[in-house]
């Protein structure tokens, strides 16, 4: 069952734009390969804003593992006290780099005034769970810890990110909750993937774009380094696995109706609710996973907006 005649219209030429992977262990070397040349080429067309200042650290990493490489990005106007958002990359658990947001975090920090750090955590399936979340957490306390050191209010941090992204945001602020050695803001969850369960995704009409059935079911491979869908699978990795919600920041959820992360992001701010978590939940119809490359379709536009005004006012709140 096809459901091109649902997307929008101003976001079919987007299916052609983005990348549609046959993934799996012999062709996920070239299409890193080729994530990296494409978001290479897209930076070099857009000059950086030189009201933003760039730095490369490497924070100390889980006990055991390697030091965490992380993008930072900071207004030059030398205030304080701003608040730090961790921003942590998509590609499925197994594809893309810190780098390929670039843009996205300069204009952050720069529309906020925020302090973006961007999370370089490592890959799966060289690393598996519970690797790439430990990495976002030594990141996370490494901001919290340095945060006069970058400018930043400690009480004024949020994290979040896409797809993947998402997932660990997700996680991440399940696993921050638990261990209660930092208070988060909020949580931005932008089409976050959350639920290794087959059963999570059982709408015909989403997911035959952007992110299928069968690169889903290779990325939580990967991952759990096991078949996806069993048993005691923690809910660090797949955030829909909680018990409880509750106790959650206030949440943002954005996803689009075709998107295959639909169901379970439906369920996932649903059980935010019920939990006594404030969420802000968009559905974008139309829209199915990474159409929000097609950058000047009026859906792309309000889903941007929403994002960012939903950030602006999870720092103003606080």
């Amino acid at each position: 069952m096809t459901s091109k005649h649902l997307v929008d219209p101003e976001l079919l030429p987007a299916l052609e734009q983005v990348p549609q992977f046959d993934l799996s262990e012999e062709t996920l070397p070239p299409i890193r390969a080729q994530i990296v040349e494409m978001f290479a080429h897209l930076g070099s067309a857009f000059p950086p804003a030189p009201e933003i200042a760039r730095s490369e650290r490497f924070v100390p990493g889980p006990s055991g593992a390697p030091e965490v490489r992380v993008l930072v990005y900071a207004p030059r106007d030398g205030r304080t006290g701003r608040p730090g958002y961790l921003y942590i990359h998509g590609g499925g658990y197994v594809l893309g780099t810190a780098d390929m947001s670039e843009m996205s975090c300069r204009a952050l920090a720069l529309e906020l005034g925020c302090v973006v750090v961007s999370v370089d955590y490592r890959l799966a399936p060289e690393t598996t769970f519970p690797g790439n979340v430990e990495d976002c957490y030594a990141a996370l306390k490494w901001l919290h810890s340095h945060a006069a050191e970058l400018g930043v209010d400690p009480a004024r941090i949020a994290i979040g990110g896409e797809s993947a992204g998402g997932g660990l945001a997700a996680g991440l602020g399940l696993l921050t909750r638990d261990r209660g050695e930092i208070a988060l803001i909020h949580q931005h969850l932008v089409y976050p993937m959350i639920d290794d369960r087959p059963s999570a995704g059982t709408n015909p009409l989403a997911g035959e774009f952007g992110w299928t059935r069968a690169s889903n079911h290779f990325g939580w491979k990967c991952l759990l380094g096991r078949e996806p869908g069993g048993a005691d699978v923690s809910p660090y990795a797949a955030a829909a696995r909680a018990e409880t919600l509750a106790g959650l920041p206030p949440t943002f959820i954005g996803v689009g109706a075709l998107d295959l992360f639909c169901d379970s992001n439906l369920d996932y701010a649903r059980r935010l609710i019920h939990a006594g978590v404030p969420v802000e939940l968009h559905v974008y119809p139309g829209a199915f996973h990474g159409s929000d490359m097609a950058i000047e379709a009026r859906v792309t536009k309000q889903h941007a907006r929403d994002r960012l005004e939903a950030l602006r006012t999870a720092f103003a709140r606080s």
